[in-house]
């Protein structure tokens, strides 16, 4: 592999494409010099990218820039060199590409100011390069011979990496919100559904009551949509608790109010009555659904005291749910 430095450029002249020597502040040197800063740019607006199409466009246009780069850095014999040469073609693509994007993102309305991500921003300073690396073509051209299709396609290109940024700016905004509201779903199905963690908690907070008071319970939880979570049940509880445990639970959720309140409702004369006609429906206290904000997520039962002692329990039970909500 041949050597990075050839001390060939100690005395201030490089060479060109075909062989001639020319000095380093030469205005050919500056035009593909500045190609080369634009790529380099570029490289760094790439690796920052998540956009895959913006990718696979800024690695085609870096090859190009090495194809313009190259013709630049040619004199006259070394044009013979050259075996790939910017053309109409590549003007039309740039174009296409413009146009695409320029649908998507839609009118520019108001002036840009650079900086809303790094992405963007870096394809900014890619373009502004462009600029000056057009207006160095430019100055060429009033003294040299350029063809027309380069310093079309460079001007093109700047147009170019002003969409690609303004893509990259829109792609990252609705990222951003994409992430936000994944966030507030994730926050909100982890506060609004069943955790079996919280629900073993609250069992142990109501045996740890139960064993204070003297009585033996069983404590049950229920989901969203009835089903059983958690069946909590102590030494020398009544077999009959089990089932009026889970109901309790069942039937809080269900109505969506505590049983002691639906046990009122389910008098004579009042809306549910004949309510505690269902099988699974339990009209006396000890049962509370589980409300988070607005909703109900579940529900819990308990059953083994009387009916204050079960509701004393399960309203000791709810305080922890409450904290860890």
């Amino acid at each position: 592999m041949a050597n990075i430095y050839t001390k060939t450029g100690d005395t201030g002249q490089t060479g060109l494409l075909g062989g001639s020597r020319v000095w380093k502040d030469n205005l050919r040197v500056d035009c593909y010099g500045t190609l080369d800063e634009a790529n380099a740019m570029m490289g760094v607006a790439y690796s920052l990218c998540k956009n895959e199409e913006i990718q696979i466009i800024l690695k085609d246009v870096q090859k190009k820039l090495f194809a313009l780069g190259a013709e630049i850095a040619c004199d006259e014999q070394g044009e013979k060199y050259i075996k790939e040469k910017i053309g109409k073609e590549d003007i039309e693509n740039c174009e296409r590409i413009i146009d695409a994007y320029t649908e998507k993102t839609g009118p520019l309305k108001e002036f840009i100011i650079p900086g809303k991500t790094t992405a963007s921003a870096t394809l900014h300073v890619a373009r502004t390069i462009i600029r000056r690396a057009e207006r160095n073509i430019i100055k060429l051209l009033k003294k040299e011979e350029i063809r027309e299709d380069i310093f079309k396609y460079v001007n093109r290109l700047s147009d170019l990496l002003f969409a690609l940024a303004r893509v990259e700016e829109n792609s990252e905004w609705i990222q951003e919100v994409k992430n936000r509201v994944m966030e507030k779903l994730k926050n909100y199905e982890k506060n609004n559904r069943i955790d079996l963690c919280i629900a073993k908690k609250m069992a142990e907070a109501a045996e740890a009551k139960a064993l204070s008071m003297g009585v033996p319970i069983v404590f049950s939880m229920v989901d969203e949509g009835g089903n059983l979570v958690l069946l909590h049940r102590m030494k020398e509880s009544l077999l009959v608790s089990i089932d009026l445990s889970i109901n309790k639970a069942y039937t809080a959720n269900s109505i969506k109010l505590p049983t002691h309140e639906i046990g009122k409702l389910a008098q004579p004369g009042q809306p549910l009555y004949g309510i505690q006609n269902g099988d699974k429906m339990v009209i006396f206290g000890g049962g509370y659904p589980l409300r988070c904000g607005r909703r109900i997520i579940g529900g819990i039962g308990v059953s083994g005291g009387s009916v204050d002692e079960d509701m004393m329990i399960a309203f000791h039970a709810l305080r922890v749910f409450e904290m860890e909500k």
